[in-house]
């Protein structure tokens, strides 16, 4: 498809990374978010997956999309969309040999198995590097591929439990608490095309590929950032504040007569205009409040203050008025809501893909939430729906049969 328009939301055209091929051996969440990150970008992705139920996530719901039988899961469409499938037993020596055929005709090769199986059939680097030295590859782990925690499965609730992501998350004097999204997956997904783009660079220069990792317990703790940057250089070891900062102030929700507002007055210019919007200049010279450090000391005085002021309003015009003062501030949406409230603000959050080859278990047009990433003069664009599995498996077959 060349320049189509898509249900009258993009263009088509090559992207940034059309001139890449990736053999995506991935499965679940990290690995093929990494593989969607560059699939989105134009990249030309081959999905791997065993025969029969394929990726994990297939099963993972609901909710799901379609009927019966053919019905899959949403988990699964989050994250496989612009790809193609083809179902390979790596049990059986003649689909191995499709798979490295497959693999030495990429540019990158993904996985996330167990540290120790791409080399057992043969398609880790140092094996296909022989013949195509030009090869990335990438692997996914959970707790590196060296030391202990080589033979351990990752996954992200148990890394948020190991990297202290749920002892700083919820109430203060509550549980700790995974976060609401997989975000450990996430975030290692995107460094790890971050990585993959990196060599994909490099290997301009040099003409010579390279392997590089990505472990889940490594990205979280990088994610931890200040929290993590605290302990390193001041040895803190922070616990739960539930909604509260522990550097700035004011920075929470505060209650409103009718709601919730989240406020983020988080330097001195941001302060001085939420005392002024609220009528209270007094604050400005109130020893408790005269700089972030006392406001930080004293944040229950501050949130009781800024509560009784904010009763006396409802959250909607208080959103108005303290918008207009220049103040960062927002509602606590629902998922629901925060798609409307991205619609609102022009983010056009969801794209919708008209697919004139519809198939089995498709029901009316793919709709998936864009990429944020924007750019001018290769839009990222969504080319085609998560495929069946082995919806591809001929196509392939035939492609690297030439």
């Amino acid at each position: 498809m060349n320049n189509e328009e898509i249900s009258g939301h993009q263009t088509l055209g090559p992207g940034a990374l059309s001139h890449l091929r990736v053999a995506d051996f991935s499965r679940v969440l990290a690995g093929p978010m990494a593989t969607m990150v560059l699939a989105d970008l134009g990249a030309d992705v081959i999905k791997i997956e065993q025969p029969g139920v394929g990726d994990e996530t297939r099963t993972w719901g609901p909710p799901w999309w379609g009927e019966g039988d053919e019905a899959t899961s949403t988990y699964y469409l989050a994250l496989n969309r612009n790809k193609r499938s083809i179902a390979l037993d790596l049990r059986d020596s003649n689909d191995v040999a499709v798979a490295r055929r497959i693999a030495l005709g990429a540019d990158v090769v993904v996985d996330n198995f167990r540290v120790g199986t791409m080399a057992r059939f043969g398609l880790d680097r140092n094996s296909l590097a022989v013949e195509q030295p030009r090869l990335i590859t990438c692997s996914v782990t959970g707790f590196g591929s060296e030391g202990e925690g080589a033979m351990l499965a990752g996954y992200d609730l148990l890394v948020q439990a190991m990297s202290g992501v749920m002892a700083i998350t919820g109430p203060a004097d509550g549980e700790p608490t995974k976060i609401g999204s997989a975000m450990v997956d996430n975030l290692t997904g995107l460094y790890a095309a971050i990585a993959v783009l990196a060599a994909v660079e490099r290997r301009r220069e040099s003409g010579v590929g390279q392997h590089v990792e990505v472990s889940l317990m490594s990205a979280a703790l990088a994610g931890l950032l200040n929290v993590g940057s605290g302990h390193v250089v001041a040895d803190v070891d922070p616990g739960r504040q539930g909604n509260r900062h522990p550097s700035i102030a004011p920075y929470q929700p505060y209650r409103t007569a009718d709601g919730t507002l989240a406020i983020a007055a988080a330097s001195p210019v941001l302060w001085e205009k939420l005392c002024k919007a609220l009528r209270r200049e007094d604050w400005l010279t109130d020893k408790r409040f005269v700089d972030n450090g006392a406001r930080i000391v004293n944040t229950d005085a501050l949130e009781a203050e800024i509560e009784e002021v904010l009763a006396g309003n409802t959250t909607a015009v208080w959103l108005k008025v303290l918008r207009v003062a220049g103040i960062p501030v927002g509602p606590i949406n629902t998922v629901r809501q925060a798609f409307v409230d991205a619609e609102d603000l022009g983010l056009d959050p969801v794209v919708v893909l008209d697919n004139p080859e519809s198939t089995a278990g498709e029901i009316g047009a793919f709709r998936s939430v864009r990429s944020p990433i924007r750019m001018s003069s290769t839009p990222l664009t969504v080319r085609r729906r998560p495929p069946l599995n082995d919806e591809h498996g001929l196509e392939v077959r035939r492609e690297i049969a030439d």
